[in-house]
């Protein structure tokens, strides 16, 4: 009822809070016998920490995982995954002038208005700072998707106005971590580390888009109507913070064509007799909620970060208009370390289609 958990059959239920003692997740409906290898999941959070690299919030955290239940000599066991992660880092004093107020673009109003309570060090539940579950749980999810061949890559293709011009298919996206703004274009790349200084100079913020491909989907997953694949891609993305929008395949550019254009042309496999072949890939895998076979491929927009280093005009909570004059460390841009997180929420969804489609093959079979 309360929103903290995601997915049906796969399911992570997260917790926490930015500047409290510790965040954390259960992972429930992890098949048994997966093998679990803890150091992959610290590889994954240490992509999406602070203090990673100049162009992000300096702080210090580690946030190194243990496993608290659910893994047994390496491998799952069947019964729930729990993990925590301690906050070592806070500084909640550098948010005491904004226990009462409320910050342009915050949840804090939102938040104070339902609860009648919040927590104002570092946004509470609402910080971005809980991704860092997803992420985990994301990682046990492609360890079950690499041992079905899936693979999922996300990259940074927009930062501000720079944009990368090319598809993704004509990209190399195993460079995308070669960079410190994980784009797989070094050219574009460093133009939008140059928007990131920029920015920062002027105390701003700037937004972006990840786009996501993900390779080796079989045919079958997802439901129909209201689960249907890409409807959960597009839950799964915007329950992340900062997001603005989503779009699969043609997106919004497909509203702007016609039909004879937009149309994917089956052809038949001249190698698998029975089998057939798509001309074009416009539909981004996914047709009627079900995944064609086809690469996936989404993006996801975020907006511009909501703390930025400037005098700004609000109110305070008896609606008294105030100034404020933002402290704390903050990204000037999430986008980069969002990468990791786009991708962990691409694998809990898939995994849980995943598992939905062996329960109906499984039932009627």
């Amino acid at each position: 009822m309360a929103g903290n958990t995601f997915g049906k059959f796969f399911t992570l239920t997260t917790f926490g809070e930015s500047h409290g003692k510790g965040l954390g997740g259960i992972v429930d409906g992890c098949p048994p016998g997966i093998k679990i290898e803890v150091d992959l999941i610290q590889k994954e959070l240490n992509r999406r920490r602070p203090g990673q690299s100049k162009l992000v919030t300096p702080r210090d955290e580690k946030d190194r995982i243990e496993i608290l239940s659910g893994v047994f000599e390496g491998l799952s066991t069947g019964t729930p995954i729990a993990f925590a992660v301690m906050n070592a880092d806070q500084r909640s004093n550098d948010y005491n002038e904004l226990s009462k107020v409320f910050r342009p673009s915050h949840a804090d109003y939102t938040y104070n208005e339902k609860y009648g309570i919040r927590d104002h060090r570092g946004g509470g539940r609402s910080s971005a700072r809980e991704t860092l579950a997803r992420v985990a749980g994301g990682a046990i999810a492609k360890m079950i998707l690499e041992q079905l061949g899936v693979s999922i890559t996300a990259y940074v293709s927009q930062i501000g106005t720079v944009a990368i011009q090319k598809e993704y298919t004509a990209l190399d996206l195993s460079l995308t971590e070669e960079n410190e703004i994980r784009c797989p274009d070094h050219e574009v790349a460093a133009k939008m580390v140059d928007e990131i200084k920029l920015a920062q100079v002027e105390g701003d913020s700037l937004g972006g888009i990840i786009s996501c491909v993900i390779k080796g989907v079989p045919t079958g997953w997802g439901e129909p109507v209201f689960d249907r694949l890409q409807a959960d891609f597009a839950k799964g993305m915007l329950s992340i913070n900062a997001v603005k929008g989503f779009e699969y395949g043609s997106g919004f550019a497909g509203s702007a064509i016609k039909g004879s254009q937009h149309n994917d042309v089956f052809r038949p496999d001249p190698e698998n007799p029975g089998k057939v072949l798509f001309e074009t890939n416009r539909a981004g895998g996914i047709l009627g909620g079900i995944s064609s076979g086809q690469d996936i491929y989404f993006r996801t927009a975020f907006k511009p970060v909501a703390t930025i280093m400037r005098e700004q005009t609000t109110v305070d909570k008896e609606g008294n208009e105030v100034t404020i004059h933002p402290g704390g460390r903050h990204d000037v841009c999430v986008v980069p370390r969002a990468v990791p997180i786009v991708e962990a929420m691409a694998a809990l969804v898939l995994v849980d289609h995943y598992l939905r489609f062996e329960a109906y093959q499984k039932k009627f079979i």
